[in-house]
C-alpha cells in the first residue's frame, strides 16, 4: 500500500507541473485539496457525532498538516527538480524514523537513507535554489507531523472517517492561502483537470497511507518513505526529462536498501481492543 501510494503521489506531482504556469503552485495545491475534500465528503459522509473528541481534534490537526505539506511542496517543485524536492521533503519522515528508533541496529536504516538523501541533493555544489530548499524543508516538517497524526487518526477513528474530516479542513486552509490570488485565473478546463489530479493525489495515496499506518510503526513507515525520492527521480526522468547525475543514482540505491530494511522489520503491534488481523503485517504492494 505504501509503495502504491508513493507512485500515485509522484505521478500526480508530475502531472501538476503543467498547471504551475496557469494558476501557480498554491493554486494547484488548492484545486487538488478542494476536490479531494469534496469527494471524501460525498463518498464517505463522515459521522461527526460518532467521533470521540480526541479523534475529531486529531483529524482537524491532520488537515492542517496536510494543507501545509501540499502547499509547501508545490512551492518547492516550482523551483527545484522533482527528485531534489522529494529528497529534501524526506527529511521529515527520516526524522520520525530516527526519533522512534532505539539501539544501533535500528539506526542503520535511517542513517543509510540519510546518506542517500545527501547524494541525491548534492548540497556541496551550491547551485540549489535556497528559497526552494526552504519550501521543501517546510514540507518536511509538515510531513513528519502528517505521519504521526495519520497514525493517531487511524487508531482513534474507524475506517476513513478521519480522512473525510481532515481533507475538507485542508481544503479550507488552502482556500484561505490561495483563493484570493488564484480564483481569477481559473477556467473550466483547469477546474476539470484539478478534479483528475485530486483523485490521483491526494485522495488515493492518502487513503492508502492511513491504512498502511495501521499496520506499521511510525518509525518503520517513515523509513519506508525513503523510497519516495527514488520514485520521484524516476518519474522526473521519464515524464519531466529531469536527468539525474551519477551520485543521485547511487543515492537511489541507498534509499531503496533502507526502505527494504525498514519494511522487513516494521510490523506494528496490535493496539488494545483491535483484532490482530486489523494490524497484521502486509507486503508494501498490497
Amino acid at each position: 500500500m505504501a509503495i502504491t501510494s508513493m507512485l500515485c503521489v509522484q505521478l500526480g506531482l508530475a502531472a501538476s507541473v503543467g498547471m504551475l504556469a496557469d494558476v501557480g503552485p498554491a493554486g494547484v495545491a488548492w484545486l487538488r485539496l478542494s476536490w479531494a475534500g469534496l469527494i471524501l465528503l460525498v463518498v464517505v459522509r463522515p459521522r461527526w457525532r460518532s467521533m470521540s473528541r480526541r479523534g475529531l481534534q486529531a483529524s482537524v490537526l491532520l488537515g492542517i498538516a496536510t494543507a501545509g505539506v501540499t502547499l509547501f511542496f508545490m512551492a518547492a517543485v516550482a523551483r527545484l527538480p522533482l527528485g531534489t524536492a522529494s529528497a529534501l521533503e524526506f527529511l521529515g519522515p527520516l526524522g520520525v524514523a530516527v526519533a522512534h528508533s532505539s539501539g544501533l541496529r535500528k539506526l542503520i536504516w535511517p542513517a543509510l537513507a540519510g546518506a542517500g538523501v545527501l547524494l541525491m541533493t548534492e548540497p556541496w555544489l551550491g547551485t540549489a535554489d535556497l528559497v526552494g530548499i526552504g519550501f521543501a524543508l517546510g514540507a518536511a516538517l509538515c510531513w513528519a507531523a502528517y505521519i504521526l497524526l495519520t497514525q493517531r487518526v487511524g487508531d482513534e477513528v474507524s475506517g476513513i472517517q478521519g480522512l473525510a474530516v481532515s481533507m475538507p479542513v485542508a481544503a479550507l486552509v488552502a482556500t484561505v492561502v490561495a483563493a484570493p490570488s488564484t480564483a481569477g485565473s481559473l477556467t473550466w478546463p483547469i477546474v476539470a483537470w484539478g478534479l483528475g489530479l485530486a483523485i490521483l493525489l491526494p485522495t488515493i495515496p492518502f487513503t492508502l497511507e492511513l491504512l498502511a499506518l495501521r499496520r506499521l510503526t511510525a518509525g518503520a513507515f517513515g523509513t519506508l518513505m525513503s523510497l519516495e525520492p527514488a520514485i520521484a527521480l524516476l518519474v522526473g526522468l521519464v515524464f519531466l526529462h529531469q536527468q539525474p547525475a551519477l551520485l543521485p543514482l547511487v543515492g537511489i540505491g541507498f534509499v531503496i536498501a533502507a526502505g527494504i530494511g525498514a519494511e522487513r522489520s516494521g510490523a506494528r503491534p496490535a493496539p488494545i481492543g483491535l483484532p490482530a488481523v486489523v494490524v497484521a503485517r502486509t507486503s508494501p504492494g498490497s
